[in-house]
């Protein structure tokens, strides 16, 4: 399945209120589901160890698609495609590793 042909599938299980403007729930969506995948990790280092299971991972698959899931809301709403989006990202990050500046901060560099 390519990025694009999940976000039009995905599209069919939007259900959410508007609030304000409808990319405002996707986005503290995507916050939540994103704190989900932190928060299990966390207690893998916490109560096990650093220790990935099987079971463990396939928690955090299923909390990652429900990041992904959010993602795909968030690009609909600002009608953005994902695949338009992994591919800037993707030559962005090898262009900032041709230039030695894969490491560091700042958005720009």
């Amino acid at each position: 399945m390519d990025f694009n042909d999940y976000q039009t599938k995905s599209r069919a299980t939007a259900q959410y209120p508007s609030i304000g403007h409808p990319v405002i729930y996707p986005a503290l969506g995507l916050v939540n589901e994103a704190g989900e995948v932190a928060g299990k990790i966390k207690k893998i280092f916490r109560d096990k160890q650093g220790n990935i299971g099987e079971a463990e991972r396939e928690a955090l698959k299923a909390e990652l698609g429900d990041v992904l899931w959010y993602i795909a809301q968030v690009a609909t709403e600002l009608n953005l495609p994902l695949d338009e989006i992994a591919e800037e990202n993707l030559a962005k990050l090898l262009d900032r590793q041709a230039r030695g500046k894969i490491k560091g901060d700042g958005d720009n560099r």
